[in-house]
């Protein structure tokens, strides 16, 4: 049978919180119930009690654990398996932490959930962007859980976000913008064309010691990418005869500078000559308004190059082997069909339904 009591102050004076004390496994204990009111504390006296009755679980530090302590737990969690890149994850906690700091995480509901969505709404956040840190906010409370800190996870309910971005290049779009740009980043735009790789964590993070020309390969080492898979590509002789120009120009400035240059796309010129070019987003909004496609990402050449392979008739496999896409389901939602690949289907349809041979359907007319 479970007690109430105070403990005494250094003077001999009864405390103002009540404690209470509960027998679990045959072992007694103590836990302060934070509170100075006796109703409160037989109340949560009864519910240790029933909760041992009954055979559930009984956290006796959960009623007091801190939004803060759980947040460092997740943090440690990340910082000892390296499961989840940091940087991105501190920046999903700004904008927590000054919300729920010095909250129960046994008292964090659904609504105070929509209270934070609604203040990442008025800071003009995208629903995608709070999701996102929705699943940060949830992946903290599920490991409250795993760990014993928290006897069940609230249910947070995540945003109805916008379909994903539709935006590709025809190959005419992508040759006008390329003329409009300096020689080595034609390079690096026509190795994302191609094989769908990310531009600034994939091409411009290459280094000379990953192209074999003699082989005529690519490489990205493994733990470089974003799902940590390495990857290998052969090159097309367009990108053979780019890589091996830009080689030339690079070898060039470390005979200028008399310094080691392991980049393959370092700058080429200015005050930043022969150290890695980690950007290039003037250069790219400027090509693209003089070729008339503004608007356009460097991302869309991961779907351009996806919808490239799949309409070039590549195995599935072999194309999500080459563009880094480690689940179909984001390899589904990157190939992209367009008003032209629906026409080319009707006329193929034609062809069958009219017994006219496929060589005689892509026949121009003239």
């Amino acid at each position: 049978m479970g007690s109430l009591y105070k403990q005494k102050s250094r003077d001999g004076s009864p405390g103002r919180i009540w404690w209470i004390k509960y027998y679990l496994d045959g072992r007694p204990v103590r836990e302060s119930t934070g509170v100075g009111k006796e109703s409160a504390a037989r109340r949560m006296l009864t519910e240790r009690e029933g909760r041992i009755a009954s055979g559930q679980p009984v956290l006796p530090r959960a009623d007091r654990i801190r939004y803060e302590e759980v947040a460092t737990d997740l943090l440690q969690h990340y910082k000892t398996t390296g499961s989840r890149d940091l940087v991105e994850l501190n920046g999903r906690l700004a904008h927590l932490d000054p919300f729920f700091a010095g909250r129960r995480i046994a008292a964090v509901s659904q609504a105070d959930v929509t209270g934070y969505v609604l203040q990442r709404q008025t800071q003009h956040a995208t629903n995608g962007t709070i999701n996102r840190e929705l699943g940060v906010l949830i992946r903290t409370f599920k490991l409250a859980y795993e760990c014993g800190k928290l006897l069940r996870p609230p249910v947070i309910r995540k945003l109805r976000e916008s379909g994903p971005r539709q935006g590709f290049f025809e190959r005419e779009q992508y040759q006008k913008v390329r003329r409009h740009l300096p020689t080595d980043l034609q390079v690096a735009i026509t190795i994302a064309y191609t094989f769908g790789w990310r531009m600034q964590s994939e091409v411009l993070t290459l280094e000379r010691r990953q192209l074999d020309l003699r082989a005529g390969t690519l490489r990205l080492e493994p733990g470089t990418t974003k799902n940590d898979e390495g990857r290998l590509v052969y090159l097309t002789p367009e990108l053979k005869s780019m890589l091996v120009a830009q080689v030339d120009r690079v070898a060039a400035v470390e005979r200028e500078t008399g310094a080691i240059i392991p980049f393959v796309f370092p700058h080429l010129r200015g005050g930043f000559r022969g150290q890695r070019r980690c950007d290039f987003r003037k250069a790219w909004v400027a090509a693209c308004k003089r070729a008339g496609v503004i608007g356009m990402l460097r991302h869309d050449f991961r779907r351009t190059a996806v919808r490239n392979l799949v309409n070039a008739g590549v195995p599935e496999r072999v194309a999500m082997k080459v563009t880094g896409h480690k689940t179909r389901s984001v390899f589904d939602r990157y190939h992209i069909v367009s008003p032209a690949d629906l026409q080319d289907a009707t006329r193929r349809l034609a062809g069958i339904t009219m017994g006219i041979t496929d060589a005689e359907v892509k026949k121009p007319k003239r």
